[in-house]
Parts: C-alpha cells; sequence; structure tokens
C-alpha cells in the first residue's frame, strides 16, 4: 500500500485536500468517484519531493520565469501557465518541482507560498519578490525583472570565477611540473653526480635534499595538505573564521579589489531589485544580507538594516565598514533623500558591473608575468642547480 495525495472538488464546487492509502493510483480514483468526488490531482507521496531542486541550474530557472511571466502578461490563469510550464520544462527536476507547485496552487495556497517549499530551486529573494508581485497584482513585471536579475547576477558570478581559472590551471601545471622533476629527473642525476665524487654546489644539494624527501615521504606531505584544507575549511565554519578569512580575501592584493566590486555590485541590484518590486526596504535587507556572499559585507548591511529600524539612514553603517567606496555612500545617501533609492542602486549596479570587468581584465593581466617570471624562477632555478656540478666537471677536465 502507498499514501496519495489528492485534491478534488465536492457537488457543491469546494476544493478538498487529503490522503488516502491504496495499492495505486486509479484505486484512489475509483473510490473519490464512488464519493461522488471530482478529481483534481491525484500524487503518490512516496515520490514527491518537498525541497527539490537539485540539478536545476540558474539558466533552467531564468527561462522558467520569462515564460510564466510572458503566459501571465497574455491572460492565461495562473495553474494553467504553471502545467504548460511543467510539461515543456527539459529539466527533469524542475518539472518535479513545477507539478509539485500545480498541486498547492490548485489547494488554494499562493505562488509565493507554493514556491518557498523548494528552496534548493527558488531562493528566499525569488520567493519574495514574487510574493510582492502577487500582492500588488504585477507578477508578470517582476518575473521579467527577476529574469533580468538574475542573468546579470549569474553573468557576474561567471566573471568573478573566470578570473579564478587562469591562474588556478597555471599554478597547476607548475605545481606538476616540479613533482615531476623532483620525482623522475632529479634522481638520474643525482645517480650520475654520485657515481662522479666530486662536491655539489649548495643549490644542487638543496634541490636532491627536496627530491629525496618527496621521494621518501610523500604520504607525509598529503597528509599535511589534507589537513591544512581541512582544519581551514573548519575554521571558516566558525563565526570568527568566517569573519577573519572574507576580511582577508578583500584586502588581498588585486583580487581583493575583484571580489569588492563584485560584492558592491550584487548588493545594490539585489537591494534595487527587491525595493522596486515592492519588497520592504527591512526585508530587502536581510536578503540581501544573505546573499552578499562575504561575512564583512553581510554584517555591514545588517548593521544597516538595524540603523533603518532605529529611524536613521543606510549610508551610516555602510561606510563604518570600510568595504563601500565613497561614491556609493554618497549615491545611496541622496537616493534615501531624494527617493528614489532603487533607481540609484540600480545605477550603482551597472556601473560597478564594467569596473568588474575591467578589475578581472587587470587581474589578468597582472597574473600573466607573474605566473612566468615564478615557473622561469622555480622550474628554470631547478634546472641550473643540477647543471651547475656538469659546469665544475668540464672545468676540472680543462
Amino acid at each position: 500500500m502507498a499514501t496519495f495525495t489528492y485534491t478534488a472538488r465536492t457537488p457543491q464546487g469546494e476544493l478538498k485536500s487529503a490522503t488516502m492509502e491504496a495499492a495505486n493510483r486509479d484505486e484512489v480514483i475509483s473510490n473519490l468517484r464512488r464519493q461522488r468526488l471530482n478529481v483534481v490531482k491525484v500524487d503518490e507521496q512516496t515520490k514527491k519531493k518537498s525541497a527539490g531542486g537539485k540539478g536545476i541550474k540558474m539558466r533552467d530557472i531564468v527561462i522558467f520565469t520569462r515564460q510564466f511571466s510572458t503566459m501571465i502578461n497574455s491572460g492565461l490563469p495562473l495553474v494553467q501557465a504553471l502545467d504548460i510550464l511543467a510539461k515543456q520544462s527539459e529539466n527533469k527536476s524542475l518539472q518535479e518541482v513545477t507539478r509539485q507547485v500545480v498541486f498547492d496552487v490548485e489547494s488554494g495556497q499562493t505562488v509565493a507560498d507554493a514556491l518557498s517549499k523548494h528552496p534548493k530551486a527558488f531562493t528566499e529573494l525569488y520567493v519574495n519578490m514574487v510574493a510582492a508581485g502577487e500582492a500588488g497584482g504585477i507578477l508578470d513585471t517582476i518575473l521579467l525583472r527577476l529574469a533580468t536579475f538574475m542573468e546579470k547576477n549569474d553573468a557576474l558570478v561567471r566573471k568573478v570565477k573566470g578570473a579564478m581559472i587562469y591562474p588556478g590551471v597555471i599554478t597547476s601545471v607548475a605545481g606538476i611540473a616540479i613533482i615531476v622533476l623532483l620525482v623522475f629527473v632529479i634522481p638520474v642525476f643525482e645517480k650520475m653526480f654520485a657515481a662522479v665524487g666530486l662536491p655539489l654546489p649548495l643549490p644542487t644539494r638543496v634541490v636532491i635534499a627536496m627530491s629525496g624527501f618527496l621521494t621518501s615521504y610523500w604520504y607525509v606531505i598529503i597528509i599535511a595538505i589534507g589537513l591544512f584544507v581541512w582544519s581551514v575549511k573548519k575554521y571558516y565554519t566558525t563565526s570568527g573564521g568566517k569573519l577573519v578569512i572574507d576580511r582577508l580575501m578583500l584586502k588581498a592584493p588585486v583580487l581583493g579589489d575583484v571580489l569588492r566590486k563584485s560584492a558592491v555590485s550584487r548588493f545594490t541590484r539585489t537591494l534595487g531589485t527587491l525595493i522596486s518590486s515592492g519588497v520592504s526596504i527591512l526585508d530587502g535587507l536581510e536578503i540581501t544580507a544573505k546573499t552578499a556572499g562575504n561575512r564583512v559585507i553581510s554584517d555591514a548591511i545588517m548593521a544597516s538594516r538595524a540603523s533603518i529600524a532605529g529611524g536613521e539612514t543606510i549610508a551610516a553603517p555602510l561606510q563604518k565598514s570600510a568595504v563601500f567606496p565613497p561614491m556609493v555612500i554618497s549615491m545611496i545617501s541622496v537616493g534615501e533623500q531624494t527617493g528614489g533609492l532603487d533607481e540609484m542602486l540600480s545605477k550603482i549596479a551597472d556601473f560597478y558591473d564594467e569596473e568588474v570587468d575591467a578589475a578581472v581584465s587587470g587581474l589578468l593581466s597582472l597574473m600573466e608575468p607573474v605566473m612566468i617570471v615564478f615557473l622561469g624562477v622555480v622550474v628554470g632555478g631547478m634546472v641550473v642547480a643540477m647543471y651547475l656540478p656538469i659546469f665544475d666537471m668540464i672545468n676540472a677536465v680543462q
């Protein structure tokens, strides 16, 4: 026996939702019809994923949101629009989530309440904006704004991640080259020098010692690196550790500038989108703090929320954090005074999107020569160190 959740309509037209145990779905429908109920929806409870969303990409949600907005704007009823989206979505997980949303909306819940049951697919920001759109009767406009926001936010994240790929690849290649030299090449030279019996220069002895340590104690090195990574991750899960590491990241040369500008862009665009959609500024600040991605910035935003709740301005606490540039503080202050805060925040976000592009380009242009010099010094230094005894041997022969 399986448990089924159903929604049915009584002869008087009222919706009734409940659960029923039966061998299969057809048996549930037969039982309901014997009770003179018109079946609306039947779902097997064991197959239902209340917090679905695994395997759903940002792009899937953006397409879903744009199509949903278009259908509502065209006059289609909510349930019919959601049912069409469930059938035509190419992502199986999103199909399942949308079917559950259809079921909940048919049962009398709001779209926002139905979406909130699937936090892995629909963020708190998404749900709050949909709720504001439903309350204001402008759901299609809000959904269109949401899709645009998600596209811009996704593009920003990809820019920052893209900036990390190049140095990561170069560092990996350098590490592999060094390990190959130390494990396979240096021991050959060591045997050759030992056979000759010449005294070795200091750089050569150092490189040979490094090779010997790596080949003899490689497992110790792996364990040490693993413990270090685990310790850093564990420390980052603590409140104080996250604050310390996030602050260090913002202060890092060049990279810190990219992270700071991307954080400013995300903060201003998120808050501006929420406020312009009808979400209260206190709720907007709380949601924005949760999606900031950096503890220092999150704390500054929550301090601004406390300031607003106390009848003061947003700008002062942001200025104290020393994260937001003076221009941003000044523009937010002007936006507060003129009543056009949402518009001012959007302008700041657009400006900082371009600043992130410039910062990423600057980071990449700086990293390239640094990496080349690093590879030249380390790998080239090891090669020269191994050839020094050969030069001594040539001089001795002469």
